[in-house]
């Protein structure tokens, strides 16, 4: 009997005659032969049909198969260089095939040009071509490669709420639940309030899962509802954390580039930079970054990029100053030390220096800008509930937070790893959206 194979194992099977299950992505007919690339989500492969081969009415039948259609292919597995497909350089001689499902002939997503909007509506068509499947099997691979190197790395995984009582980092972006009879409820925007808790039980954690941000942000970095991945640390310092992140990412693009090299192909990525990505990062302290926008402000002559160039001490980054940030690196950069005024409320001061917190960002290169978020967190208690105050936060609602500064307290840190916006790097796309299967965007709830 035929072996029932995967796409991406056509290789091994030089010769044989196996069994593909899967969907007609494309077909072509030349009198007497019919071509057909069928995918089966592990990848795309020719299968040439020849009319001599099979009975008459199903060659007839073949060669009016809507695109779409689900098939069983049954034939001998030969190696050709010229075959198209991914992997690509084998292809399927057919001796039988089987038609499960003949699709519609109005399919929306034929093979021609669409609009993005067009696109977006039909997200759950849209992901079936062959782009949209390479992201989202690097997306995959992000994430497997995430998990494999915190929990050989002695991270646990701790699931946190997506319900909270609280906002993380300002309660302007939440989106706000009636909670039963316990009034508000908030959609999470981060998990780290409770992975601080996490730590003082397990030392090391992470959690990984949805958040939510309702600002009205329409970039290409942006979504509403993304994927975020926050390791915490007990007993660690900003340089602890920076060497964690550079491990973490160094782990992640290494192993999308040894697992997922026919999809990087497919996306035509070039990936000589991202090979450059190992253990040390560069790292530059937010003054240095500050001092090297304000060189490139002076000597930028067009008026228009110099507006968008105008930078000042105190300003949080835009997309254009992590860009020129990052031209100046081979690497992904860490820029450490932001002013306090820019971030979150729970961030360690600098000793000597309370307008500069010890926060870090890593900025990807090529213009993809910040990929994690990080920072050692105030660990003492009359500190942090001053900050509470100053940010006029509900008191009542962080007891919980506060009592951790309370029983145990010890100096601890963390980041968060944004899966689409590295994504998105990885496969050299430009904009988040097509990094997660079904996108969230301020004017986007639909499919």
């Amino acid at each position: 009997m035929a072996t029932l194979i995967r796409v991406d194992q056509i290789a091994a099977y030089e010769g044989q005659e196996v069994t593909v299950r899967g969907w007609v992505y494309n077909r072509t007919d030349k009198g007497k032969l019919c071509f057909l690339l069928v995918r089966d989500g592990y990848g795309y492969v020719q299968c040439v049909a020849f009319k001599g081969d099979l009975p008459e009415e199903l060659f007839d039948r073949m060669v009016r198969l809507p695109q779409e259609s689900a098939v069983i292919v049954q034939g001998t597995v030969r190696k050709d260089g010229r075959a198209p497909g991914i992997p690509g350089g084998y292809e399927i001689s057919v001796r039988d095939l089987q038609i499960v499902h003949e699709a519609a002939l109005d399919y929306p997503m034929a093979l021609k040009e669409h609009g993005v909007d067009f696109a977006l509506d039909h997200r759950h068509l849209w992901i079936r071509m062959p782009s949209q499947w390479a992201v989202l099997r690097v997306r995959a691979k992000v994430i497997q490669a995430a998990r494999e190197w915190l929990n050989a790395n002695g991270f646990i995984n701790m699931d946190t709420p997506i319900l909270t009582p609280n906002a993380v980092e300002g309660t302007t972006t939440l989106f706000e639940t009636q909670y039963f009879d316990e009034g508000s409820a908030y959609l999470t925007q981060s998990g780290q309030l409770y992975n601080e808790a996490n730590i003082y039980a397990f030392g090391k954690v992470y959690c990984f899962g949805p958040t939510f941000r309702a600002e009205k942000s329409k970039t290409r970095r942006h979504l509403t509802e993304f994927w975020m991945l926050e390791p915490e640390m007990a007993f660690t310092d900003l340089d602890g954390l920076m060497e964690v992140e550079e491990q973490l990412i160094s782990h992640i693009v290494q192993t999308v580039l040894r697992e997922c090299q026919p999809e990087l192909k497919s996306l035509k990525r070039d990936t000589t930079r991202l090979e450059k990505v190992q253990p040390p990062f560069p790292r530059i302290s937010y003054d240095e970054a500050a001092e090297i926008l304000r060189q490139i402000y002076e000597q930028e002559s067009d008026p228009e990029r110099k507006e968008l160039l105008r930078f000042e001490w105190g300003m949080d980054f835009g997309s254009p100053h992590e860009t020129e940030l990052t031209n100046r690196f081979e690497k992904p950069v860490f820029v450490y030390g932001y002013p306090t005024a820019v971030k979150a409320f729970y961030m360690q001061p600098w000793p000597g220096r309370p307008e500069v917190c010890k926060s870090v960002d890593l900025l990807a290169p090529e213009g993809y800008g910040e990929i994690c978020g990080g920072s050692e967190r105030i660990y003492d208690y009359d500190l942090l509930l001053e900050r509470i105050r100053q940010h006029n936060l509900p008191q009542e609602a962080f007891k919980w937070y506060l009592d951790l500064r309370k029983y145990g307290s010890v100096p601890h840190a963390g980041f968060g790893m944004g899966v689409e916006r590295v994504t998105a790097w990885l496969c050299g796309i430009e904009h988040v959206r097509e990094a997660i299967p079904f996108p969230r965007t301020i004017k986007r709830v639909y499919p």
